[in-house]
């Protein structure tokens, strides 16, 4: 069986605690994660994120499952946006 994604599994395993995220283009925020869970290799969770009140978050496995990858969608758009791609997860209880 393949592995999991790492980052997939640290944002499960910190979940339900909050989780900062840092993004590729260098993103860095605190995310309250719910529903964190794997479908075999699949990771998917929805969220919301400190100071964006109103918005809804998706984190979802990359097709080939090398990457978690963000959706965004505020208060009043129709449709979801992505925001980027997961580079790190860790703990937002650790500074």
């Amino acid at each position: 069986m393949a592995e999991l994604n790492p980052i997939g599994k640290r944002i499960h395993n910190i979940s339900p605690d909050p989780v900062r995220l840092t993004l590729e283009d260098g993103t860095d925020a605190v995310f309250h994660v719910s529903g964190a869970e794997f479908f075999q290799q699949e990771f998917q969770a929805e969220g919301t994120r400190e100071g964006d009140e109103g918005a809804a978050y998706r984190f979802v496995s990359s097709e080939d499952q090398a990457s978690i990858l963000v959706g965004r969608k505020g208060p009043d758009e129709e449709g979801w946006s992505m925001i980027g791609e997961v580079v790190a997860a860790e703990s937002a209880d650790s500074e």
